[in-house]
């Protein structure tokens, strides 16, 4: 039985898809789902004895016990923190979509699959492909991380237009403030809440030093979201 999943992309790089990510890991565990967790890509990997290894990528396999091999949580790992279109360019590599695509699918009928996209949605991968080509290949329906910032109205409107104008079913958003003591991030929000077609499923506000688990405790991730059946709580593995 299919278990299904959600693609968290974002409206720019550094909204805290990582965050959101790792709290819906959380909540859902939480709720007895057995879940994995995926970044496809990563582009800002340290070298390490074990080989490319990524900080994002990291604090997601932490959220399992046991953790899940590495190549199954980052199975595309680029070295320099930058689009990663060009990082593979310049290692001489082209990123593997249909490939990372079909991972993707492949969890998605053992767990409820997490998925967190590189940058926005617009984001390129390859030549003449991009985030929103992975997205609409995994079959996965998309969250929205909106950086609440001046300027969020904005890019939030254009990526939800262009998520579903790409035949992608958007199923809600959440509300990251990125920067502390905003005067109008309430103001913000509650625009957003009238102006986007989806739902508001979470408020993260700003943290000094966030955790998995008081991001989840921000977010309620809808029961249709989940699948017919849960197993082990506070658990899951990739």
């Amino acid at each position: 039985m299919n278990r299904g999943g959600v693609f968290v992309t974002g409206t720019d790089t550094g909204v805290g898809k990582t965050l959101v990510a790792a709290g819906l890991v959380r909540a859902l565990q939480y709720k007895g789902v057995r879940v994995a967790a995926v970044k496809p890509v990563a582009a800002g990997c340290e070298r390490t004895v074990e080989g490319l290894r990524n900080a994002d990528a990291e604090q997601l396999r932490s959220l399992f016990n046991p953790p899940p091999p590495y190549g199954s949580v980052n199975p595309c790992a680029l070295e320099a923190a930058a689009a990663p279109h060009l990082v593979a360019e310049e290692e001489g590599r082209t990123i593997p979509v249909a490939d990372l695509a079909q991972h993707l699918r492949r969890l998605a009928g053992e767990y409820f699959t997490l998925v967190e996209g590189a940058g926005g949605w617009r984001v390129p991968l390859a030549p003449g492909l991009d985030v929103a080509c992975l997205a609409r290949e995994s079959g996965l329906p998309v969250v929205l991380v909106v950086g609440i910032r001046l300027g969020c109205l904005n890019h939030a409107q254009l990526s939800a237009e262009a998520i579903l104008r790409d035949g992608v079913a958007l199923v809600g958003w959440i509300a990251s403030e990125v920067e502390p003591d905003d005067p109008r991030s309430a103001a913000q929000i509650a625009t957003l809440e009238r102006l986007l077609p989806v739902p508001l499923v979470g408020r993260v506000g700003y943290m000094d030093r966030p955790d998995a688990e008081s991001v989840a405790s921000c977010l309620h991730p809808p029961e249709q979201w989940l699948p017919p059946f849960c197993e082990d709580p506070v658990s899951g593995e990739a």
